[in-house]
């Protein structure tokens, strides 16, 4: 029965009807959309009554034309065969000849080696012959009379000479294109002019109204924007800075480190300017052959200057924009495009309106003669968002986010101490899939705080430990928690003995505020707070692991800060870092001079002594507090995890 009622819902079901006219409206709305991504400028130029056909040919196009190519020819083959006489027999050149003896041949014709006789039986015989012996030869050997015979010879020499050079051009000329397809693709393919445009600009330009940032969606850099609305305005209205003989900045150079907003302010601007806007990376003027980036600078300055006004930005410009020379030589490629982009920065004529912004992380890499003023007029140095930026910038990123009402965003910005622009993003976002997961509907303060763990110390990981491995862990990072607490430095968060990373177990404690300067008896706490896991473990255990191995190192980095760099210790406010001569971005114009081996031996005495007081001050703290101590490492072996108000309530 069920077989039945299948076979009636089959029958009854409506035939699926296509609406030629709905699809003829794609096709035009598609075929409008191609036409649409022209420049304006190409298409006014454009003679009237001209019709515009993209061809697109790609991969997919390619693979399409070998497949059908072969399916032609096996067609072809197929063909051949039922076409082919069924009376046809290929036989040696001997039997051919018996059966002309026989008097069976009507006729033979001889093309080229190949000879077919025509029996009076109607069947036909195919036979080769030898290149250097001729039919009539072989015939008077055979003593055969040939006049007699209807011996007709063609010559097909012409057709022959023909086919070689087509087998020739095929088999040369189709890999010869797919060579320079793969070139043409290699060095930039339609977006640089392909192999025929070595020297063209790949910067893209974006159209207003298709860049959907604004400097609205760009929080916690108040002065890196005041700068470029200054450059927008100026090329909206270049007029009234010109009543005041203001000219407009050659460029901006944007530095700052990763993350903390560079190429997202570079792309509000975008979509504040009614500008051209051309963007590039500094890697893509590279290539293989000397002399193609310096072209492609001279190509994308043209472009600009003919818009009149216009913005180019070069994002991460450090990869064309090293200093020239130095110790590895330099290199050719590099230097030719850097003097193009010094050449095209000065060419600027007065009246022209084209303004770079440039992008990096690294600008004491850059080459003198490309900061100077003329070139780089503004400097704009972006840093860590603060508290009140971290607050703005969640804001913006947790929009379109259902978030629970119960989620401080003071608390979130405050655990978020150190985190750039680009880290809170990812967080929120981590946050989302968390939620997700689990089959939420609505992100919370343990999704925000599990996410904020995981762009820190990285994802849970889940590790098979036997008890004494536990045991080590908990009492290694009570250890940690209880000397913070002791010398009342900043809240203790979280303590997990739940690997993440590369961790076995975490404290956690984030600054309670941003703190621009730091006291010698701060950091001495610090100190002897980072040394707290090894004290425990020596306390409790009498024997010392692995595991305090980024303690040690955290410890000694400071101490050596505080030794040659602060002047902090017993050898007085003395620098023993390396002398050098340097420019206001750091970099050196002489070789460092090193310290006599008798100070360094002076300077190592100092590291070792401050590393060394702060393990003793916290193996001190553990002994008076050793019941706490306990307290917490068993808490830990029980729970895995404690949240700030269980820490404090075992510790009071």
């Amino acid at each position: 029965m069920k077989v039945f009622e299948d076979l009636k819902k089959k029958l009854n079901r409506k035939p699926e009807i296509k609406d030629k006219k709905t699809d003829s409206a794609k096709q035009n709305n598609s075929s409008k959309k191609n036409i649409n991504d022209i420049p304006k400028e190409i298409m006014n130029k454009l003679p009237p009554g001209v019709k515009i056909k993209r061809i697109v040919i790609g991969p997919k196009q390619i693979i399409k034309t070998i497949i059908s190519i072969v399916i032609f020819f096996w067609l072809l083959s197929l063909l051949g065969g039922f076409l082919t006489p069924q009376n046809l027999s290929s036989v040696p050149i001997s039997t051919l000849i018996e059966s002309v003896k026989k008097g069976e041949v009507e006729k033979i014709v001889v093309s080229d080696d190949n000879v077919v006789a025509n029996l009076k039986d109607g069947k036909i015989m195919v036979a080769s012959k030898e290149t250097s012996i001729s039919m009539t030869e072989i015939l008077q050997k055979e003593n055969v009379d040939w006049n007699t015979l209807g011996l007709q010879i063609e010559n097909r020499q012409g057709w022959k000479m023909m086919g070689e050079i087509l087998s020739v051009v095929l088999s040369i000329g189709i890999p010869l294109l797919l060579i320079l397809w793969l070139f043409s693709k290699q060095s930039g393919g339609a977006g640089g002019g392909g192999v025929f445009g070595f020297g063209k600009s790949t910067a893209k330009l974006f159209i207003k109204g298709k860049q959907n940032l604004s400097f609205k969606d760009v929080a916690g850099v108040e002065e890196a924007k005041n700068d470029l609305v200054e450059i927008v305005d100026f090329l909206k209205h270049p007029e009234k800075y010109q009543k005041m003989g203001a000219r407009a900045p050659r460029g901006v150079l944007l530095v700052g480190p990763a993350g903390v907003g560079k190429t997202l302010l570079a792309k509000a601007v975008a979509g504040e300017a009614n500008v051209p806007f051309y963007s590039m990376a500094g890697s893509e003027f590279m290539e293989m052959l000397v002399g193609v980036g310096a072209s492609r600078v001279r190509d994308l300055f043209g472009t600009a200057k003919k818009a009149g006004k216009a913005i180019i930005f070069i994002d991460e410009i450090d990869a064309i924009g090293r200093a020239r020379g130095g110790m590895d030589g330099g290199h050719g490629e590099r230097e030719q495009t850097l003097n193009q982009i010094l050449v095209e920065m000065d060419g600027f004529e007065k009246n022209t309106a084209v303004v770079v912004l440039a992008a990096t992380n690294r600008g004491d890499l850059l080459d003198p003669a490309l900061l100077r003023p003329g070139r780089f007029d503004r400097r704009v140095v972006l840093e860590l968002p603060d508290l009140e930026a971290r607050k703005e910038i969640l804001k913006i990123h947790a929009k379109g986010k259902p978030f629970n009402e119960d989620v401080n965003w003071e608390n979130v910005a405050k655990g978020t101490v150190g985190f750039s622009g680009a880290d809170l993003e990812n967080m929120l976002n981590e946050a989302a899939i968390g939620a997700a997961r689990e089959n939420n509907t609505k992100i919370t303060n343990k999704d925000l705080d599990n996410a904020s763990l995981k762009v820190q110390l990285g994802a849970e990981k889940r590790r098979t430990q036997t008890d004494e491995d536990k045991s080590l862990t908990a009492y290694h990072e009570a250890g940690h928690a209880i000397v913070n607490y002791v010398e009342k430095l900043d809240p203790v968060s979280k303590i997990s003995i739940i690997s993440r990373g590369s961790a076995l177990g975490f404290t956690l404690i984030p600054p309670q505020k941003d703190v621009v300067h730091q006291t010698k008896s701060n950091l001495i706490k610090r100190m002897a707070m980072a040394m707290g896991g090894r004290a425990a473990e020596d306390l409790i255990f009498g024997d010392i692991t692995t595991g305090a191995s980024s303690d040690i190192s955290h410890t000694t980095n400071i101490a050596r800060d505080m030794v040659v760099e602060w002047g902090m210790s017993s050898l007085g406010p003395i620098n023993f870092g390396p002398q050098i001569d340097m420019n206001d971005w750091g970099k050196a114009y002489m070789e460092p001079a090193r310290i006599s081996d008798k100070m360094q031996g002076l300077v190592d005495k100092e590291i070792k002594k401050f590393v060394t007081e702060a393990f003793e001050e916290a193996k001190k703290v553990l002994e008076k507090n050793k019941d706490k101590l306990e307290k917490v490492a068993k808490a830990l072996m029980e729970k895995e995890s404690l949240d700030q108000e269980e820490f404090e309530e075992l510790v009071k």
